[in-house]
Parts: C-alpha cells; sequence; structure tokens
C-alpha cells in the first residue's frame, strides 16, 4: 500500500468513525444555539423563572416510600398480620397474590431541622438538608410496572414515542452553553425498563435528545480523534466536510444537512468542553471529601459542574430499587451510596448561590405496598409495586423548603389529602422554568402536543415561595 493509499484510507476512517460516532452520541441533530431562536418562542414564557436548570434524581426500579419518607405507626403495630381485604381485592398488582400480611418498617423514622421534615434512619445526611426540601407524599400514577410507569412519569404518557421532560424543557428555553448539551443524562446500575426513550426527543427535534455521559473513561464514546489525527488536522477536514454540505445546502434546501453541519460543529467544540467537565483537580479537598468516593458520588458533583456552566437539564439515574425481597439489604446498600452524595449536591449547589436557581427533583416511578410479599423473614421478605401513593420530594428553584404537602392513609396505600399527578409535577417544574405549561406546544400529526397533556395540570403553588 503506497503512502497515498494510507492517507486516503486513514481519511476514510477518520470520516466513518466521526461521523458514525457522532450520530451515536444523540448529540442531536442539530447545535442548540442555531435552534434557538426556533426553540424559545415568547408565548411559551409567560410567568416570571424561578429556576434556571434542573437537576432530576430518578431512582429505577422504585425505592418503598414507606420506608424512607412516609413514617406509618400503624403499619407497626399490625405487622405480620392480615391485611385488610380492600387493601388488596380488587386491585392490581405485578406479583402479589393470596391474602398478603401487613409489613412494617424495621427503620426508625425522626423530625429534621425546623420545618419537622421525617425521615428514615436510612437517610441521616439527607436529615441535614431536610430545611432545603419539600416532600410530596401525595404522588400517584395509572401504572403499576416498571416500563411504562417509567414513561408515564418522564413523558406524561405510558408508550414510547414522546419527549420526556428533559426534551420539553430544551425546547421551551434553548440552552445557555455553546461547548455543552443542554441536556445531560447518567447512569448508574441497570439501565431502566424503558430504556433510551426516558430521554429521547420523540417528535421533537433530535437537538432536545438527552446525551449521556459517563464517569468513568472517555465522558462520550467516539469524540475523541482517532489516532493519529491532530485537532488542527480534524478542524481542516471539518472545515471541508462544511463546504461540501454548504453547496449541497444551497443546492437542495434540506435543513438537515444544516443540521449535520451543526453537528460537527458541536462535537468538535465538546472535545475541548467535556474532558475539561471531567478534570476534578480544581475541586477543593473538602468538597471532594463531601461527595464522597463514588461512581454515583461524582456524577453529583458533574451535575453541579454542568449547572454552573449553563447545562439546562441534568437527570441522574440510579438503580436498582426493586426490592420484591430482600429489601433491608438492599435499601441498606443503595441508601449508603446515595445519601452523601445527595446532601453534599444539595449544600454545595448553596454554598455557592446556586440553589435558588436550580430545582432539583427526587423521584421514581411508583412507590411499594405495605403489605409483604414474598418469605415472611426480616432478611428475605419485600414489597410489590404501588401506583396509588409514592413520596417525591424537590429543593431548590424557588421551592419551599422544610414543608410536606399532602399525606397518604394511616397504612399508606392510598393518598389522603392533595392528590398530585404526573401531570401536576410536570406542571410545576415548567412553572418554575418561567414556562406555561398550557402554551407550551409543538405541532405534531395534526395536534398541538404538550407534555401535560389534555387534561387538567395544576401549578402546586402552595409549595413555592
Amino acid at each position: 500500500m503506497t503512502s497515498t493509499d494510507r492517507d486516503i484510507m486513514g481519511r476514510r476512517q477518520f470520516l466513518t468513525r466521526t461521523g458514525a460516532g457522532v450520530g451515536s452520541l444523540a448529540l442531536g441533530s442539530l447545535l442548540q444555539e442555531s435552534a434557538g431562536a426556533e426553540a424559545v418562542p415568547e408565548q411559551f414564557r409567560r410567568v416570571a423563572p424561578k429556576a434556571k436548570s434542573v437537576i432530576f434524581f430518578h431512582f429505577t426500579g422504585a425505592p418503598s416510600h414507606l420506608d424512607l419518607f412516609d413514617h406509618k405507626p400503624v403499619l407497626e403495630k399490625y405487622d405480620r398480620q392480615l391485611a385488610p381485604k380492600e387493601l388488596f381485592e380488587g386491585k392490581r398488582f405485578s406479583f402479589l397474590r393470596g391474602h398478603p400480611k401487613l409489613l412494617a418498617s424495621p427503620y426508625e423514622f425522626t423530625k429534621h431541622g425546623q420545618g419537622g421534615n421525617e425521615l428514615s434512619s436510612l437517610l441521616p445526611r439527607l436529615g441535614t438538608v431536610a430545611d432545603e426540601m419539600c416532600l410530596i407524599k401525595s404522588m400517584h400514577t395509572t401504572e403499576f410496572n416498571h416500563a411504562p410507569a417509567q414513561l408515564f412519569f418522564h413523558t406524561g404518557l405510558n408508550r414510547q414515542g414522546n419527549p420526556s421532560i428533559g426534551s420539553w424543557t430544551t425546547y421551551g428555553l434553548g440552552s445557555e452553553s455553546s461547548n455543552l448539551p443542554a441536556y445531560v443524562v447518567f447512569m448508574k446500575g441497570n439501565t431502566p425498563g424503558a430504556g433510551a426513550n426516558l430521554w429521547k426527543s420523540g417528535y421533537l427535534p433530535s437537538v432536545h435528545q438527552g446525551v449521556r455521559l459517563r464517569s468513568e473513561g472517555d465522558a462520550v464514546l467516539y469524540l475523541n480523534n482517532p489516532e493519529g489525527i491532530s485537532r488542527d488536522h480534524r478542524r481542516r477536514t471539518l472545515d471541508s466536510i462544511e463546504a461540501l454540505n454548504q453547496q449541497n445546502y444551497e443546492l437542495i434546501g434540506d435543513p438537515e444537512i444544516q443540521t449535520r453541519i451543526d453537528q460537527y460543529e458541536m462535537a468538535f467544540r465538546m472535545q475541548a468542553s467535556v474532558p475539561e467537565l471531567n478534570d476534578f483537580s480544581q475541586e477543593s479537598k473538602a468538597t471532594r471529601e463531601m461527595y464522597g468516593k463514588s461512581e454515583f458520588a461524582d456524577q453529583c458533583l458533574q451535575a453541579r459542574r454542568l449547572v454552573e456552566r449553563g447545562v439546562r437539564f441534568v437527570e441522574l439515574f440510579h438503580g436498582d430499587w426493586d426490592t420484591h425481597s430482600k429489601q433491608e439489604s438492599r435499601l441498606a446498600n443503595n441508601c449508603a451510596e446515595v445519601d452523601q452524595p445527595i446532601s453534599a449536591l444539595i449544600k454545595d449547589l448553596k454554598q455557592r448561590g446556586l440553589l435558588d436557581q436550580t430545582l432539583v427533583v427526587w423521584g421514581a416511578e411508583f412507590g411499594r405496598t405495605p403489605m409483604l410479599q414474598g418469605d415472611d423473614s426480616p432478611e428475605k421478605c419485600g414489597r410489590d409495586h404501588q401506583k396509588d401513593a409514592f413520596t417525591v420530594w424537590m429543593a431548590g428553584g424557588g421551592v419551599k423548603g422544610g414543608i410536606t404537602y399532602g399525606k397518604t392513609n394511616e397504612l399508606g396505600n392510598e393518598v389522603a389529602e392533595n392528590p398530585v399527578e404526573v401531570r401536576d409535577l410536570h406542571a410545576t417544574i415548567l412553572h418554575q422554568l418561567g414556562i406555561d405549561h398550557e402554551r407550551l406546544t409543538y405541532r405534531f400529526q395534526g395536534f398541538d402536543q404538550r407534555l401535560t397533556g389534555v387534561e387538567k395540570a395544576t401549578v402546586l403553588k402552595e409549595i413555592l415561595s
């Protein structure tokens, strides 16, 4: 093979790797800036924003609200006794069969801070920021299996093909960063049952799709240049590609050609911005120690660094919280991993003056039953899925801290006060970002689609400062 042949082959490999790689990044099809004018119609923003960014935790598999946030002394009184028939007759569960017993939480609950928010002993560090948290104990959903419930919690519908709340957010607000995606996703543990559909843009322009970053190794796969290709060489190559694409665009006028141009440019800029994001050397020793040493701790620290840099929506998935059996050990291990980093994130945001402008949301697809599933022994028993009542919490971003909103009945299986629909939660998040959820629409298949759908959605103004 001649040197000319090798040079041609090298260029072919470079173009193949960069083209396929960038496409697989979910960098979308558009650079956020170029979509900005179209993506931020003034009619979407008819309320004063309290928050600029969202950090959204989703705990895949659904932790038990009854063991973390919603203390039920009545369960302690009737622990391991047969459950009242009204708890299960005529209701649908994923695995619960026969006549189940009640299951009390083995954990102590303590009131924290001036507001008196009550948390499980599994979350001692989170208790130190309880006055920043608003516990919403009256969430409920329509879905009782993981994938449809995850889709419903993220997109407002239980089927694939609809934009996630992160995509709607970036569609409504655009981005403040020209070097990083507007919507970033981290994953720890099992991939959710609904997979990448939870951060896809659906029928919205693909620029609004979430970009998954990794905490170890290359933050984004295929972003680096192939071996032997310098940054200057890549710049020259991209300029040549852009010139060809521009000629084609002027001839054909297809906007997807402009999309491809912008896609390459974003990837080129990310080559510098993403490695810097993963460089924690400028973080103080005290900050690193506050977060702790784990992959999830690094992801929480990266979430703070991302919102500092203008990223609009950061989502952190953590799994597996699906505790049909061995709930005690699984809950204890998972809580030990997340308690310190999440509390550190809230403290870190606050001390940097970022908490007021960053809305932190913690949730899952549903809750767990007050009834025992499986083996009777404390080491082996678990809880089944429960759609009718569970807890989410919010902090920062103009949300009142140290309060509890809504409540469940004495067994924790149904909402007793101030029921909150998923669309109400979505409407409230958008409201804090300055978006009117009724005006945030996108024309698709002849209809003005919106995240909160056609049914009434209520902004939870009682929890807002």
